[in-house]
This record gives structure tokens, sequence and C-alpha cells, in this order.
């Protein structure tokens, strides 16, 4: 399969339709129904992973890829202001990661993603997983297309985090406490952390884990299994929906 290119430059601005230039969050918006169409034609499961920088995303992407890279066919994109450091490192594991350069940008839209998938072979792949610029506030407001979106909270930020950003957790389906082998040495309570995130979002799921110390990893990656087995299972039932025609007499 033909490699991705290394990086990209971030696309940003309105969307023009019907000759009506739209808000930059309905422009977003607009792109971001195009990506999940496109992906629920193909069959391939998106996920936008965030949290705040230094809350192990890429560590665990990195684990997640040595874990599964050889059950499942996945790509990345790695979104940050500048460099290409954390798509290298991605690579280094033999993931296919394409680095988004946002330049100053403080999270990635829907028209970045869009245009960084045409730069990626998407031919045969059943995981595209974003990693999101590390910002628990701009983030939550811009759709991705994703299927799911997966906040990080580390244990050495502290667990106050989804009383202070609720819109993240609010707008995530699964929370992945992370750094977990760091809790005897660190004033952190799972179980505020938890409760104060089901009050803002009671069907939010939760697993712990840490990246370095094989703690969770494997649940992580069994949920992430389901979820690429379920976007099969609905896309062949999709399309076999498709070729059924009823008898117009």
């Amino acid at each position: 399969m033909e490699k991705a290119q290394k990086s990209t430059k971030a696309a940003r601005g309105t969307v023009t339709c019907d000759n009506t230039t739209m808000h930059l969050l309905k422009a977003n918006d607009f792109v971001a129904e195009s990506i999940r169409r496109k992906m629920a034609e193909q069959g391939i499961l998106l996920l936008n992973i965030t949290s705040s920088a230094g809350s192990g995303k890429t560590t665990l992407l990195q684990e997640t890829a040595k874990r599964i890279g050889h059950k499942v066919n996945m790509k990345i994109l790695v979104g940050d202001l500048e460099t290409e450091r954390d798509a290298d490192r991605l690579r280094a594991v033999g993931v296919d990661a394409l680095q988004i350069v946002t330049g100053g940008i403080c999270h990635l839209e829907a028209q970045m993603v869009w245009q960084a998938m045409d730069n990626l072979d998407l031919n045969g792949v059943e995981l595209l997983i974003v990693e999101n610029v590390g910002n628990l506030v701009c983030p939550a407001s811009f759709d991705l297309g994703e299927d799911y979106r997966v906040t990080l909270i580390a244990t050495t930020e502290g667990d106050d985090k989804p009383k202070k950003y609720p819109r993240m957790f609010l707008t995530s389906e699964l929370m992945l406490v992370s750094k977990t082998d760091l809790l005897p040495y660190l004033p952190f309570s799972v179980d505020a952390v938890v409760a104060d995130a089901r009050d803002i979002n009671p069907n939010i799921g939760v697993l712990q884990v840490s990246s370095t110390q094989d703690i969770g990893i494997d649940e992580w990656c069994n949920w992430l299994l389901e979820k690429v087995k379920e976007k099969q299972s609905s896309t062949t039932h999709k399309k076999n929906e498709s070729h059924v025609f009823s008898d117009p007499r």
C-alpha cells in the first residue's frame, strides 16, 4: 500500500454553499457530515482522540499500534501547531501517520481532516484515528465527522477537569484515565473524576490505563476492535440493503 506523505499544512476557512457563506461552526459541521458519509461508505471507523497537552495520547497510540496493528488496517492523523515529532514517533512503531501542522490554531477542524484525507490512501483501511491538538477547550466545539470521541485525563492533571471543561466530557463517548501507575504518588481521586464526568454525561464509558506499565491497554484495544467490527458489520448490512429491490407489482 502506498505510504502517506509526511505532513500537510492545515486548511481553514468558510465553506460557500449555494452562494451563502456560512458561519465557521456551521461550515465545519457541513464538512464533518461529508466526512461521516465518506467513512460510512468505506466502512472506516473514525476516532477523535482529545486531551490536554501531555496526557499521553501519542504514547497510548504507539502501544495501540503495537498491540493491534497486525489485526486491523489503521492509519493516524496527528494535529499539532508545529513539528513532525508525534507523527515520527508513530511511524517508528510501524503505523502510517500523517502530521497536520495547524500553524498556531489550537484545534483541528473538519476541513483540515478532509484535506489530510486527500493525502492518505484509505483503500482497505478499517480504522482512522485523529489525534487532536492537546487542548480541552476549542476541540470540544469542532465535530470532525468522528464515530466516537475519546478523551484522556491524566492523573498528573488533577481530578477537577470534567467540571472545568464540561463540554469535552459531554461530547465524549469514552474517558480514559491515563498514567494510573502514578496514582500512589498523586492526590488524584479516580472515583471523583468519574463521578464528575458522569454527572455531566451519564453515558460516558471509563477505562483506566497506563501506557508505560501495560495497565488497561488490553481493555482499550478490545473496545477499539469491537467498534471496528460493529462499523464493518453496519456497512455490510447497509450495502446488502441497497441491493434488495421490492417487486413493483
